[in-house]
């Protein structure tokens, strides 16, 4: 058993031969070899039983702070490092890297069922903001205004279309997309404000959605998390109506990325701190804001008072997970209501997760059923 160190956790599997520690993908044929085995690994992890996940990790287990490593991330992490990917990441190039999250999220999605399925366009504040709106079976369903994870500058409508499916039948609610400006091409702070446009929107058309303005909540993963923190504070700021619920997967908090557990979880874990460091030079690298501004960093605003009511997600294995763990005390310090969870066995990404079975399943199911307990409340 891998016991937890003072300094940097031990990265999951052995790495390829002569591999840097977080690769980035370099050859189209090599590429397409990896995505088809990865393709193959993922859709049978589920398949897998427990046991025979434990002898094919010849019975080792990952134990860093007390918590336990997930089985069945433990045996994707190092399949992962073995092909010789290193990170979330999977090229300096831009383009090829959003390509390959498109490619790796379409290996394992279930094509969920929902009632409907719209895909269209709303007013931005640069130009038009795609969206896609999700409706469950049942009328006046609440709505949350989703915004995906990537760092910012990867991930789009397609890759996160699973997770909102999911959200959307089992939560019960309705779950509008949005197809945020990414960076380099738009530096921040313009995916924060598309993110604002977006729940603008969606409460000026509530009840043509067929729900009340009052039962319109906004949540994201990682950098999604970010823009619903952001959403949130500048709606209280506005003295506009608040979201009904602030849903915070994993979220980015504080760009200057200067946590314990940033350094503990550099390598080896899917989010890797070359990847931080890619996102963030993209994102920041020339903008108008730099990491300290409250504007990126929800973390470093001066009040945290009155915000809506939040559920802050955080894992145990995640660089993110210490100032995921900050915001939501920060919140609790200044007297918001916060419905705060760490799951100690689970990697950055894990609400993607939840097809491969486990405790990412899990976490999902259980995130889902209190989201929707809360939205009942609203």
């Amino acid at each position: 058993m891998t016991q937890s160190l003072p300094g940097e956790a031990p990265p999951v599997g052995p790495p390829a031969p002569g591999a840097d520690p977080a690769p980035r993908g370099k050859s189209r044929g090599k590429d397409a070899i990896v995505n088809a085995a990865s393709g193959i690994t993922l859709r049978a992890l589920p398949r897998i039983p427990d046991a025979v996940k434990r002898a094919l990790l010849l019975g080792r287990s990952v134990t860093v702070d007390g918590n336990t490593l997930d089985t069945t991330l433990q045996l994707m992490l190092a399949a992962q490092r073995a092909a010789g990917l290193g990170g979330l990441v999977s090229s300096d190039d831009v383009a090829a890297s959003r390509s390959q999250l498109r490619i790796v999220a379409a290996s394992f999605k279930q094509e969920i069922p929902v009632d409907r399925v719209t895909n269209f366009s709303i007013p931005g504040p640069a130009g038009p903001i795609r969206v896609r709106h999700y409706r469950p079976a049942h009328s006046e369903a609440p709505v949350l205004v989703f915004y995906h994870g990537g760092g910012q500058v990867i991930g789009d409508l397609d890759t996160h279309d699973d997770v909102c499916r999911k959200f959307c039948r089992d939560g019960g609610v309705q779950v509008l997309s949005v197809d945020y400006r990414l960076a380099p091409e738009h530096k921040a702070p313009a995916g924060s404000e598309d993110a604002f446009a977006a729940y603008q929107w969606a409460l000026e058309h509530a009840r043509e959605l067929g729900a009340e303005p009052g039962r319109v909540a906004v949540g994201g993963d990682s950098a999604g998390g970010n823009l619903a923190a952001l959403v949130s504070q500048r709606a209280r700021n506005e003295g506009i109506r608040p979201p009904a619920l602030q849903l915070l997967l994993y979220p980015v908090t504080n760009y200057r990325h200067d946590t314990r557990s940033h350094t503990l979880f550099a390598d080896g874990y899917f989010l890797t701190k070359r990847d931080m460091n890619w996102f963030t030079d993209h994102y920041l690298g020339g903008a108008d804001v730099d990491a300290a501004d409250p504007r990126v960093s929800p973390l470093l605003a001066d009040d945290f008072s009155n915000l809506p009511t939040a559920m802050v997600l955080t894992a145990g294995f995640d660089p993110l997970r210490d100032e995921g763990n900050q915001y939501a005390k920060a919140m609790q310090a200044a007297g918001v209501a916060v419905d705060h969870r760490e799951y100690g066995s689970l990697i950055h990404g894990f609400a993607n997760f939840f097809p491969l079975g486990g405790d990412s399943a899990t976490a999902v199911t259980e995130t889902i059923s209190a989201m929707r307990a809360h939205l009942a409340r609203a």
